[in-house]
């Protein structure tokens, strides 16, 4: 694979009922939801998550935790009490996680559409603070695209991404960790304030890296690794691995988005590929994790388990140079326009950190919000430990239009975006035609009062006439696409029809 693959990301949005800091951010995220879903016609006891065969306590180094020693963050098996739990006509899962509302993002196989289906759950979560306010007597409540609350509480943007399960597992986690510690440059979303609790005067580059205290484990939301390893793939288990990666930022801009995707698939290729043989293992990752993070000049450097010193851009454009390596021995690529644009805008954004770093304004998150704050600072003449510049912060990520900071750069054309509105909303409601997650989506647009419940794997049918629940499974995420069933959904006039088109070989 290049930069095509099996990819989602899943996006956890920070809650507030301004003026009441006691409001119960669990059944407010469940109001959040279930609102949204109401209005596309899905209620509470329809379409909802199916928990039969999620395992989360699988790890990928070859045990299972035992479910009497796990935290309670780690089962996330268990219905959540709100009942807000529903899935979408796009596909998507939209439902409450640790007291916020998350948005799961359908399958895709391209970056740029991973943009697209992450831009359209913002879009969702917009819609679902409009219909809330709309409600005779409630509360206002607002959602924030960001990663932290500048009060030591962290939420988190997930990436997932699918590998065969050959590849060595020890071979992921040495190649991956360089990789991440380093990536914050192209697609950090940049914070105000130092530590956990952002009591340290300052601006760095990541939402994430201070939450972060080791290298390997299980957990997300307490001990967060660099290299998450829960096992649970979502699809054919002997065949396949779900990389699942907790260090990402929720990114805002188009170009740092595609490069977040983009570029861990171009790297995730590689070790699948036995192509990266060099060891750029990095000394005390977690600290450099940080240290990477705690300057914006881009000047700090880590040091290598051979010895060298490399900042972080050093060591991006060594990945770089081996994808452009690794692509010109292939000669294969199934997709050189969308690899393409990855490498080439992976290029121009490396090049323009090293030589002035404000030029990446248009392309890159951290350096976005940088730009903007320097100019309150300037303005105000305002330290880094103002309590003005970390307000800011947050209204950078508010999801209304009219509110976020973030949004009025891209009305006055000041970021450089890859996908349009028109596409946006598109994916609000259409799912992605070239994986499962077509036929997922369109059984919830097409049948949702037979939709029982749904998974990443499989669709829970309730058919009138039958005894029993009917599941179909979609263990292979490159089925059910709109090219395989579309017709059969078009002529299928009611649940039972499909299941006899389904039952009837090909």
């Amino acid at each position: 694979m290049t930069v095509r693959r099996i990819m989602g990301l899943e996006t956890e949005y920070g809650i507030s009922v301004p003026g009441d800091p006691m409001a119960n951010p669990m059944f407010l995220s469940g109001q959040v939801i279930s609102v949204y879903a109401a209005a596309q016609g899905i209620r509470s006891n329809q379409s909802s998550w199916d928990y039969a065969f999620e395992d989360p306590l699988r790890d990928a180094r070859g045990w299972q935790l035992d479910r009497q020693t796990a935290d309670p963050s780690q089962l996330t098996d268990v219905e959540d009490p709100t009942l807000a739990n529903v899935v979408l006509t796009n596909g998507a899962r939209y439902y409450v996680d640790h007291a916020h509302p998350e948005y799961s993002s359908p399958e895709v196989t391209l970056p740029r559409d991973a943009v697209t289906w992450d831009r359209a759950g913002d879009a969702i979560a917009l819609e679902s603070v409009r219909l809330l306010a709309a409600r005779p007597g409630q509360p206002p409540v607002n959602l924030y695209k960001n990663n932290a609350d500048g009060k030591g509480q962290s939420y988190g943007t997930h990436e997932n991404y699918l590998m065969p399960r050959r590849t060595p597992f020890p071979d992921i986690v040495r190649h991956l960790i360089p990789f991440f510690v380093s990536r914050q440059v192209v697609c950090g979303a940049g914070r105000v304030g130092l530590g956990v609790d952002s009591r340290g005067a300052g601006y760095q580059i990541s939402q994430r890296a201070d939450f972060f205290e080791t290298e390997v484990g299980l957990e997300t939301t307490l001990k967060r690794p660099i290299i998450n390893t829960r096992d649970e793939p979502h699809a054919v288990a002997d065949r396949y691995r779900r990389l699942h990666v907790i260090i990402g930022d929720a990114t805002h801009l188009d170009v740092a988005t595609l490069l977040k995707t983009g570029t861990t698939s171009l790297v995730l290729g590689m070790i699948e590929d036995g192509h990266l043989t060099e060891d750029w293992s990095i000394r005390r990752p977690v600290a450099a994790l940080q240290t990477v993070s705690h300057d914006p000049s881009l000047q700090a450097t880590v040091e290598l388990v051979d010895g060298r010193s490399v900042t972080a851009l050093d060591l991006q454009w060594m990945y770089h140079e081996a994808a452009r390596t690794w692509l010109d021995r292939r000669g294969d690529d199934p997709v050189p326009d969308a690899t393409g644009e990855v490498m080439s805008l992976w290029e121009e954004v490396l090049t323009g950190l090293g030589a002035d770093v404000m030029s990446c304004a248009p392309l890159v998150d951290w350096v976005a919000k940088l730009g903007l704050l320097e100019g309150y600072r300037a303005r105000d003449g305002l330290g880094w430990d103002d309590h003005r510049l970390a307000a800011i912060d947050i209204q950078w990520a508010d999801v209304r239009p009219e509110k976020g900071l973030v949004h009025r750069l891209r009305d006055r054309g000041m970021l450089r975006d890859l996908v349009t509105p028109e596409e946006v909303k598109a994916a609000q409601t259409t799912p992605p035609e070239d994986t499962r997650a077509w036929f997922r989506g369109e059984c919830v647009r097409r049948f949702t009062p037979q939709v029982f419940s749904a998974s990443w794997d499989s669709v829970v049918f309730d058919v009138p006439g039958r005894a029993s629940l009917q599941r179909v499974p979609i263990l292979e995420p490159e089925r059910g696409t709109r090219a395989q069933v579309g017709a059969l959904l078009e002529q299928s006039g009611d649940v039972a029809e499909l299941l006899r088109g389904l039952a009837t070989p090909e």
